[in-house]
């Protein structure tokens, strides 16, 4: 029997009983559903990642897309699995009826993703951006721009990507040279080049909707001065069939070390008279619209890390079960039977680590999706505004904790398969490879921490920080009753106490001393914020599970509530005192890195 892709109980333990999605039937925009419907939904994805997606796993690994200087070739199986999606209406579950979507909560949306997103990596990321490409022509284009450009994108006709990074900005958008000059008939004509744009050329739709950041002439310098177009691929006619090639070519396709069933494009807009595009909302906001998509993928990032991670469990929890090799030290007949690899408390270890950083990063993201729906349809209008603020801060931590971590899970599925988790009949190797990209799109790690520690935690006099932070103390205060959990509890509140702390000495320091130097160990604030939250969710995992031991009447309940309080107790003892080592070195400013001269490296 093959290793379960992810597993059913957590899904329904995270869905049903930690955030507890049935109570958002209560709200108006949820009202006609209830658990049946959000289970149909899993169910559909699940057997949709089985059939069409695990069977070809490696296969899509094995065959990277290819360029013949004409056209993209894709294996074939791919599309029939995203038909097998759009079919069953989980391109863009979480939208409005009369848009063609099932309406679900953000959250329920993702659990029903999961099977899809741990099973077909980045394939499903074709939809994924074109879901998130929809949502922002939807909130800031034009009522025709929507009728032109959203519906087919809704209905699975056309794809959509994002295209900023170009080959000699990267990340710094404000130095992006691609430019926009104004027509007559309101069209602009576009012209430069982007790269790493993914899903940027294929066949697996009638036409493809780039969303470009370009410089109208005449435009402020630096991120200021940058608008937002579409781009299609195809030009679409007034009666909304797709008519003649626009000025976007394909340059060539980037090879990449996972993620293999995805294109990476280098797109070139406008090599003779422009691109045509059109302006989405207003000339000199693009990065403020871009900002509404890239965030959703950011999310969506850290959410495909969390389930890469998870996946890599189960199949090396599996396979630990399973596999028979040596004895313990404490067997002395050497003529005893081998025990399976999951009895050595090394491998047990390892189990443990995976179990901890995975589902505790897909705990992260799930609250994350829960903060989305709370955003748009929490009853109040100050609860709304609650789960935006905290939304906002904690963006960063949801994109890069378990962007970094999870490859580190996946790592130790590798170890626990030992030689052969190196070698590509199992597919712990891949999923190593399919996760390493996820540390550096959509803002690298160093970014992020940047975005966090400068800009995030200051901002609106600390407000998103202070909320955040709350959130856990309350947590803490409240866990204190529980007398199994008083100590993780009081760990939990001295961490918080600690991070105040260290926040306090570099905010300090930053109004009297070099920035670059004060910030410069930013990803260690960071590390160390994104610890604290886990070790709040494994807290808030483990009440539950505590809770739940003397109502559980079967042995598979308790087995698995037991399992919840193991891991927040491997948490709080190996990982949540780093955070005083990470704490140390932003506070202390250590400049080891900072003082490194590049002569010397």
């Amino acid at each position: 029997m093959p290793a379960p892709i992810v597993s059913r109980r957590d899904i329904e333990f995270f869905l049903y009983e930690m955030f507890d999605i049935e109570s958002l039937t209560t709200r108006e925009r949820y009202q006609d559903h209830d658990r049946e419907s959000f289970d149909a939904a899993i169910d559909i994805a699940q057997a949709i990642a089985e059939k069409y997606y695990i069977p070809i796993r490696l296969k899509v690994d094995s065959n990277q897309p290819t360029f013949d200087g004409k056209k993209v070739h894709i294996i074939p199986e791919i599309k029939e699995g995203l038909d097998a999606v759009i079919e069953a209406g989980l391109i863009a579950p979480t939208t409005d009826y009369e848009m063609g979507g099932m309406q679900l909560p953000q959250i329920a949306a993702s659990g029903a993703s999961a099977y899809l997103a741990a099973a077909a990596s980045t394939s499903i990321g074709y939809l994924s951006l074109t879901h998130a490409n929809s949502n922002l022509i939807e909130a800031y284009g034009t009522p025709q721009q929507i009728e032109k450009w959203v519906i087919p994108q809704r209905e699975g006709r056309f794809f959509g990507t994002m295209a900023m990074t170009e080959p000699g900005a990267g990340s710094g958008l404000g130095d992006l040279t691609t430019s926009a000059t104004k027509e007559e008939d309101g069209t602009y004509r576009v012209k430069g080049n982007k790269i790493w744009i993914s899903g940027g050329d294929h066949d697996l739709s009638e036409n493809i909707v780039h969303l470009v950041l370009a410089r109208v002439k005449g435009a402020p310098k630096g991120v200021k001065g940058i608008s937002l177009f579409i781009v299609p691929k195809f030009l679409v006619n007034d009666d909304g069939k797709v008519g003649e090639q626009n000025e976007v070519a394909l340059a060539g396709l980037f090879h990449k070390m996972g993620g293999r069933g995805q294109t990476s494009t280098a797109l070139s807009f406008g090599e003779q008279n422009g691109a045509e595009g059109y302006l989405v909302g207003e000339e000199n906001k693009g990065l403020m619209y871009m900002f509404h998509m890239m965030n959703e993928a950011r999310i969506l990032v850290g959410t495909g890390a969390a389930l890469t991670a998870l996946t890599g469990f189960q199949y090396s929890l599996d396979y630990a079960k399973g596999r028979p090799q040596g004895r313990l030290l404490s067997a002395k007949d050497p003529l005893s039977p081998p025990v399976n690899i999951i009895e050595h408390p090394d491998v047990r270890r390892m189990l443990l680590t995976q179990k901890a950083y995975s589902e505790g990063a897909y705990a992260l993201c799930l609250y994350g999706h829960q903060l989305v729906d709370d955003e748009k349809t929490a009853p109040t209008e100050s609860e709304r505004k609650h789960a935006s603020t905290i939304l906002d801060f904690l963006t960063p931590i949801i994109k890069s904790w378990p962007s970094e971590w999870g490859p580190k899970s996946n790592d130790l599925a590798i170890q626990v398969l030992g030689g052969h988790g190196y070698v590509n009949e199992h597919p712990v190797e891949m999923f190593y490879r399919d996760n390493r990209l996820n540390p550096i799109h959509e803002g690298t790690t160093g970014i992020q921490s940047l975005d966090l520690l400068c800009r995030k935690v200051p901002m609106n006099d600390f407000k998103g920080y202070q909320a955040f932070l709350n959130e856990i103390h309350l947590t803490a205060q409240s866990v204190k009753s529980t007398q199994s959990l008083q100590t993780y509890a009081l760990a939990l509140q001295n961490a918080i106490n600690n991070i105040q702390e260290v926040t306090t000495s570099v905010m300090g320091a930053s109004k009297t001393q070099n920035l670059d130097l004060v910030f410069s160990n930013s990803v260690s604030y960071l590390n160390m914020f994104g610890h604290l939250t886990i070790a709040w969710l494994w807290l808030r995992q483990a009440d539950l599970a505590t809770k739940q031991l003397d109502k559980a009447p079967h042995d598979d309940d308790k087995k698995f509530y037991n399992g919840k309080i193991q891991a927040m107790k491997y948490f709080f003892n190996s990982e949540l005192p780093l955070t005083y080592h990470w704490g140390n070195l932003v506070k202390n400013i250590d400049s080891a890195s900072f003082d490194t001269h590049p002569d010397w490296l």
